[in-house]
């Protein structure tokens, strides 16, 4: 306990350092200062200094070495006993200016931009500025007071010492590129140990390779304009011709020569460019006939900068190539389009139903019926809730039918506005209808020679229906805004979640297109009447998730595992898969428990259970003696001890009592329970 009205003040520490020396080189020993979780070597002066020790604080003694315990008592004596019997009056004015001279020492060492490690002549780390902690990633108190090959032995500073020879060095730390200079701590001849100075150059690196990508960009640029088809012809602000491409001179047939450095007055005076330069607004499709009897069609637009016209560009194409070029285009867009959305489904599993888990009697029924539909090219009906793997189900026929070789398209009629379906479905021409603005593929064009998946069907209004059963019959349907009848090879697999045998007494949907869809039904079972495969899913979901994410899961408690079998899984499969991602998400450990479910799983399985939260494990009321009333303290005890039992960490107890971990952390110190 520090007894000094101005607590551990310069002068003090003065002292301590000197008796520390004496009794370090006296017994072989270290000796070190812990306040606040700080480690200070005790013969570090300004270290110490910077601790600002106050008046009646603790501060703990650590001597390490063969013969600690005599050094430690005495070093402890000194500090209680011997440093409270100094008068202090005549040196408080002393104290007063170098305290402020370590203040103003501490603000110019951890201001400057540079980072700064020191240590002193037995290498062991004395200070270290903010800067360079944020450089070398580790926290003051993590190097202070230990061993600089310990805690940096990249950086070598023991060899500064040893050899007492300055030292440029060039390291890469944590990805930063770090400059540092190493200079020993000469006094009177004697080497007291050694500074070390930072300098993150990565920005400097980074600027140079920017500098660079900029270069290359310029050339990159320049073969592109070189390189594409449509002619490029580009103004000043004066209307002068500053570069024309080798398209351009082509489409136009002329040279280079003839229209480099020409102002465009001179060239074409009541032509696009030089409206666009004059009034900055772009021009597009721009249709003119040339004296060589070229006919082009041209984008003009502005180069605008910092508000201001600097200049134009225009592009050109021959109008002759436009019309095949568009009618190509419009075809690879929408394949384009498709095969966009695609990208992120999972690949062509090798086995057909691969990806449907389940080992239950229903799964394999289901699965049985499936594989025997996808021998044959019948149209199939799967039923099921929502979230149970129609989907899975649908690929799975796909890729082991004889269609397996041509695209599988999915269609999800729910998700798609009722006024854009039929669009979506067979497509459009140009000038269909506002915002048509080019011809477009439907999904049963591009499911050609394959298979289209329409689930939830039952949510199609019956104007569609009458048009799906068209294709159905005849195999062939035509574009919205269209006249031509195109012909397809698509199979057809339907899905729904709906009772279309309600519907069909409500008259909601077409009797003549249910018969023709469930020529072969499909009836997937959901999660809770397939408990068994709980489990399996469970396992599968967890090693996915978690190698994506990274985390390693051991297991998980057999009565977690039964809270999630009992558990009624409205959303299915898809519902035990958003579960398992949050687990893993959430988890601390790498053994999943009841705590980690979530809420909403727990309670239901309570109330199923006919349990009630006043009488969870967690209740307070077990742990109080109703014969006897203790003070609250002993029952803050109680909590905080079984807590940590049953979680054991100051984290996962605090998220379960409602508090956060320091206070956990304080009241088992005040109570002496270990974590």
């Amino acid at each position: 306990m520090v007894e000094n009205k101005n607590g551990l003040h310069a002068t003090v520490i003065a002292m301590v350092v000197h008796k520390a020396a004496e009794l370090q080189k006296k017994y072989d020993v270290e000796l070190f200062m812990i306040y606040k979780d700080k480690k200070i070597l005790l013969t570090s002066i300004m270290p110490l200094i910077l601790l600002k020790v106050k008046n009646n604080e603790e501060v703990t003694i650590e001597s390490v070495g063969q013969n600690e315990h005599e050094p430690l008592q005495q070093m402890c004596d000194y500090i209680e006993k011997d440093l409270n019997n100094i008068d202090i009056r005549a040196i408080d004015q002393v104290d007063s200016m170098i305290n402020s001279n370590a203040v103003t020492w501490e603000t110019i060492f951890n201001s400057t931009e540079n980072g700064i490690i020191v240590t002193d002549e037995h290498n062991f780390v004395t200070m270290i500025n903010i800067s360079a902690s944020k450089i070398i990633g580790l926290d003051p108190s993590e190097i202070i007071g230990k061993k600089i090959k310990n805690t940096m032995p990249a950086l070598n500073l023991d060899a500064i010492t040893e050899k007492k020879e300055s030292q440029f060095d060039k390291l890469i730390i944590d990805k930063s590129t770090v400059i540092v200079n190493k200079t020993p701590i000469m006094v009177e001849g004697k080497c007291m140990g050694a500074v070390a100075v930072f300098q993150d150059i990565s920005r400097l690196e980074n600027l140079l390779g920017e500098l660079k990508g900029v270069k290359e960009l310029k050339e990159k640029l320049q073969l592109i304009l070189e390189s594409v088809e449509d002619g490029i012809c580009v103004l000043d602000n004066l209307g002068e011709i500053t570069y024309v491409n080798n398209s351009y001179c082509e489409i136009l047939n002329i040279n280079k020569s003839d229209i480099l450095g020409k102002n465009i007055q001179m060239v074409s005076p009541n032509g696009s460019r030089i409206k666009v330069l004059k009034t900055g607004e772009k021009l597009i499709g721009v249709i003119s006939h040339k004296q060589n009897g070229v006919s082009i069609v041209a984008n003009v637009n502005p180069i605008i900068v910092d508000g201001e016209i600097t200049g134009v560009v225009s592009t050109v194409k021959n109008l002759s190539e436009v019309k095949m070029l568009s009618e190509k285009l419009n075809k690879m867009s929408a394949k384009a389009e498709y095969l966009e959305e695609e990208l992120y489904r999972a690949k062509r599993p090798e086995k057909a139903f691969a990806k449907f888990k389940g080992k239950s009697g229903k799964v394999k029924d289901a699965l049985a019926i499936a594989y025997k539909a996808a021998k044959s090219n019948a149209t199939v009906l799967i039923r099921g809730e929502s979230g149970t793997g129609k989907e899975l189900i649908a690929e799975g026929i796909h890729y082991n039918s004889q269609n397996a070789n041509g695209p599988f398209v999915r269609v999800n009629c729910a998700a798609i506005p009722q006024q854009l379906l039929e669009s979506e479905l067979f497509g459009h021409e140009k000038g269909a209808f506002t915002g048509a603005i080019k011809k477009k593929l439907g999904k049963f064009e591009l499911a050609n020679n394959g298979t289209i998946f329409l689930d939830e069907i039952g949510e199609m209004e019956k104007s569609m229906q009458a048009k799906i059963l068209r294709v159905l019959q005849d195999k062939e349907f035509q574009r919205v805004g269209g006249e031509e009848t195109i012909k397809v090879n698509v199979r057809i697999i339907a899905a729904t979640n709906r009772n279309l045998e309600e519907m069909l007494t409500k008259g909601e949907f077409r009797e003549d297109l249910y018969y023709r869809l469930n020529v072969i039904p499909i009836f997937l079972p959901s999660l809770r009447e397939r408990k068994e495969d709980i489990t399996v899913l469970l396992e599968y979901f967890l090693k996915k998730i978690g190698e994506e994410n990274n985390k390693n899961i051991m297991s998980i408690t057999p009565r977690a595992t039964n809270v999630l079998i009992n558990y009624s899984w409205p959303g299915n499969v898809r519902e035990l898969e958003n579960v398992a991602e949050r687990i893993i998400t959430l988890c601390d450990g790498e053994n999943i428990d009841i705590k980690d479910l979530p809420l909403y799983i727990r309670e239901e399985y309570l109330e199923n259970n006919g349990k009630n939260k006043n009488h969870s494990s967690n209740s307070i009321t077990e742990f109080i003696d109703k014969e006897k009333i203790l003070p609250l303290k002993e029952y803050e005890k109680i909590i905080i001890d079984k807590a940590l039992k049953q979680y054991g960490s100051y984290n996962a107890a605090g998220k379960a009592l409602g508090i956060n971990h320091k206070t956990v952390a304080a009241k088992a110190r005040e109570f002496g329970i270990k974590e």
